[in-house]
């Protein structure tokens, strides 16, 4: 049973900064690419970074120079840090996971498998 588990949200001040981490079970994710999206009240869930098995990367152009997606394989753990935060950040962030290793992963969220229960970011102004 593949399980996907965040930590890391909370509340900040436009301007700080949080990490997120999203530790994976159930198999070992080293082949695996994840994707970290978000979802804001009334809005659509969005891609904001994603990280592929290869240690490629990819950001949202919202986020490009203030977010980076990194990994650890050992620990089976994916990061988001996040830098310079605004109040437009705000929402329930998720990690995600396909089926299938040795793929690359994209911003659709439709090509994602698992995913984790979500955790609030906000950030006052």
């Amino acid at each position: 049973q593949v399980q996907l588990v965040e930590s890391g949200g909370g509340l900040v001040q436009a301007g700080g900064s949080l990490r997120l981490s999203c530790v994976a079970s159930g198999r070992t994710f080293s082949r695996y690419g994840m994707g970290w999206f978000r979802q804001a009240p009334g809005k659509e869930r969005e891609s904001v970074a994603l990280i592929n098995w290869t240690g490629s990367t990819s950001y949202a152009d919202s986020v490009k120079g203030r977010i980076t997606v990194s990994r650890d394989n050992a620990k089976n753990t994916v990061y988001l840090q996040m830098n310079s935060l605004k109040p437009e950040d705000t929402a329930v962030y998720y990690c995600a996971v396909p089926r299938i290793p040795g793929q690359l992963v994209g911003v659709n969220p439709a090509g994602y498998d698992y995913w984790g229960q979500g955790i609030q970011v906000t950030v006052s102004s």
